[in-house]
């Protein structure tokens, strides 16, 4: 499930887009007589057989060819990205169609954009961006610096997505065409990884056109067609500017709300791309030699919530018996196994992450001693509940009733709509344990920020949280962070059941698709069938 930092929840919406302006080419040659005829018959021969060969190469070699249809899951409720939440628009538009000032490696950290290189001041609060030359949008448009500075300052003036991500902003200007100044009034150690997402995305200041339903980016593809929540098409550009040229010419991205439903229209050959599949549907095909099955890497977090501010979970032993009580393998090897162990809130592709799965082993034995020092045993036990949305599964409840019934818990499970679920936990409060996927990178200051529906309030953590943001190096801010997630983890206001790791399976025929984060960043410029 995907729930942004503000609560909002992803929904969608769509509809055709015009197919935006295509550059045309024209050639015209002419050819003299000097000589007497003959031998002008000849030159004019091999004039054009030459001519017709360097086109075919230079055509061969830079232009897109072929089709794919890649499906997903979860499909936007709209396009508009800067005044609707939720990771589906991102893992679709984010360099695809829209690009931003800076963009992400698949190990989830920072490289060039549209900006080209940066510069740093060594106060750490202004920054020097060089835009690369020739940049153009899809409609034709060229893309200059004073589009960046339109971009940033409408969206921090009116408080759109993305606005958040800069934190202490002050001012943005453009001295040149190529050149972007953007100033802090206090460091901020994350903005270059914002500014690689929706905090950078680059919008052209002069285009009119319906956000809901269509786009216009300077990214590789264009959008042609969009049917809400059921597809959308995205078609090379013959004039993309940059060095991430769309390979393949038309690609489909297609919604398979039913899991089933997708692996059919893999194995019918109606996809040839589905990410995710569940490991225990990839078993269908996991001797089958057509496809590719992996696993990638993600930051989504399946966070067991305490609540840490009302209730009998105010209670650290308590917190502390759940933890030991949790057999996190056995519930990763239900799921098939493909899951990571998780032992705090910060997961390996972000900064700071710090193996942590040792600070709460099971131990069944442990965790009934703290439950008997509370005055609870397995034939005096505490009644709690678990709340959580219908869209997981319901064995993790049952797991989680059998766990903690043998250290004198007897947990009911609630599971309900995701709405029901939002206005009862996310924003009443009103919960003894919930249970959701936090799929944000970078999202450590859900920790630091008591006033979040966990209701966790440490000093110390939001001390050292407020410095890792105004490290000076990047090394400073990791520590940093890894000393307040270590916290976090001894404090047990929640248990991190595992971080989910994204399968993906394919066409063997099918190169370029990306297997790590695809869930939340999905550059598709890369992908070619052969």
């Amino acid at each position: 499930m995907d729930v942004d930092s503000s609560g909002a929840v992803d929904s969608s919406d769509a509809s055709l887009d015009e197919t935006l302006n295509q550059q045309r080419i024209k050639r015209s040659s002419r050819v003299r007589s000097i000589w007497w005829s003959g031998i002008a018959s000849i030159v004019s021969v091999i004039l054009v057989l030459v001519a017709l060969t360097l086109g075919y190469n230079v055509l061969g070699a830079s232009s897109a060819s072929g089709s794919v249809t890649i499906g997903l899951q979860l499909a936007p409720t709209n396009l508009d990205i800067r005044n609707t939440s939720g990771t589906a628009l991102d893992q679709l538009l984010i360099g695809n169609i829209y690009e931003s000032l800076l963009t992400r490696t698949t190990d989830n950290t920072v490289s060039a954009g549209i900006a080209q290189s940066w510069d740093v001041s060594d106060d750490r609060l202004t920054y020097t961006f060089h835009l690369a030359e020739n940049v153009t949008f899809s409609n034709g448009d060229a893309l200059d610096a004073h589009d960046v500075v339109w971009s940033i300052n409408t969206m921090m003036k009116e408080e759109l997505q993305g606005s958040t991500q800069i934190e202490g902003f002050e001012s943005v200007e453009a001295p040149d065409a190529h050149t972007v100044v953007l100033k802090l009034v206090a460091p901020y150690s994350q903005l270059l990884w914002n500014l690689s997402g929706r905090a950078g995305i680059v919008l052209d200041k002069d285009a009119r056109y319906d956000a809901k339903t269509q786009a216009v980016g300077s990214g590789p593809y264009e959008l042609s067609k969009y049917e809400p929540g059921f597809y959308a098409t995205l078609s090379a550009r013959d004039n993309y500017w940059g060095t991430h040229k769309a390979q393949t010419k038309t690609v489909t991205v297609r919604y398979y709300p039913e899991p089933q439903a997708a692996l059919n229209a893999l194995t019918s050959g109606d996809a040839q791309v589905i990410a995710p599949i569940s490991s225990t549907l990839s078993k269908a095909i996991e001797h089958d030699s057509r496809f590719i099955v992996r696993a990638g890497e993600d930051t989504d977090k399946y966070v067991l919530a305490f609540n840490n501010a009302s209730g009998p979970l105010t209670n650290k032993s308590i917190r502390q018996a759940i933890r030991y009580a949790i057999d996190n393998e056995a519930i990763i090897a239900s799921r098939g196994g493909t899951d990571a162990a998780l032992g705090g809130p910060i997961p390996s592709l972000d900064p700071g992450y710090e193996d942590l799965t040792h600070v709460y082993p099971t131990d069944i034995s442990k965790a009934r001693s703290l439950m008997r020092e509370q005055g609870y045993t397995q034939e005096k036990p505490l009644s709690l509940s678990l709340t959580y949305a219908n869209t997981y599964p319901a064995e993790i409840g049952q797991q989680l009733v059998s766990q903690l019934a043998k250290i004198g818990i007897r947990l009911t499970v609630h599971r309900v709509e995701f709405a029901t679920w939002l206005s009862t936990v996310y924003k009443n409060r009103d919960f003894d344990i919930s249970l959701v996927d936090h799929n944000e990178s970078h999202d450590f200051f859900q920790w630091a920020n008591p006033q979040y529906y966990y209701g966790y309030d440490n000093k110390r953590v939001q001390s050292l949280y407020s410095q890792a943001m105004q490290a000076s190096t990047d090394k400073q801010r990791d520590e940093l962070l890894a000393q307040a997630a270590r916290i976090v983890s001894e404090d047990a206001p929640a248990d991190w059941l595992f971080n989910y790791r994204v399968m993906t399976t394919w066409d063997r025929n099918v190169t370029g698709f990306p297997v790590n984060l695809n869930q939340t960043w999905m550059p598709l410029w890369e992908v070619r069938v052969r």
